[in-house]
């Protein structure tokens, strides 16, 4: 799916394109990867709201940090050790949101590196690993409607990035596969 989304934008063929910011893509790939292949078919029409999400700060990645842990931690079947690393991910993302007072797990090391250090390392590191593992959580303890539950959370994260619709600079096959 990135792959197409790197055509759309017109860059070079990649599973990480830059127009997309990196925990969406890896919320994407990780959704990609554990959909059946009817469910990889009924993605692609999401493909072009991707297109310029890139961003950095810390509130994106731990916005889409809590949706997909949140998610995850929903789930009925988690290990005990899933439970407290998705735990841990989701008040680490609530903390970098600002609604939670104290970082959780290994957080507690890095969040004191200078912003300018500490926040692309979140963003590229931390947060897409959890969000991928957040994604896979979900997708094992969801029974029967695995394709549906990961669909409706990879638009739940695109939509919590602003990502509604294509943008203009998206290319015309890219807007008229939107229709």
């Amino acid at each position: 799916m990135m792959e197409l989304v790197s055509r759309l934008a017109r860059e070079p063929w990649t599973d990480r394109p830059e127009c997309v910011h990196p925990v969406l893509s890896a919320v994407a790939r990780a959704v990609h990867d554990h959909s059946t292949s009817e469910g990889r078919h009924a993605l692609l029409p999401l493909a072009p709201r991707f297109i310029d999400t890139s961003c950095v700060g810390f509130e994106s990645s731990a916005r889409l940090v809590a949706l997909c842990a949140s998610t995850a931690l929903a789930g009925s079947e988690l290990t005990g050790d899933e439970r407290r690393r998705l735990a841990a991910a989701h008040q680490t993302a609530l903390h970098l949101l600002g609604t939670q007072q104290s970082p959780g797990g290994a957080a507690r090391w890095w969040l004191k590196l200078p912003v300018t250090w500490s926040e692309p390392f979140y963003r590229t590191f931390v947060a897409t690993e959890q969000a991928a593992e957040a994604v896979a959580v979900t997708a094992r303890t969801a029974n029967g409607d695995r394709d549906v539950r990961l669909r409706s959370l990879l638009k739940l994260c695109l939509r919590s990035q602003g990502a509604v619709r294509p943008s203009p600079s998206c290319s015309t096959p890219a807007q008229k596969s939107w229709s």
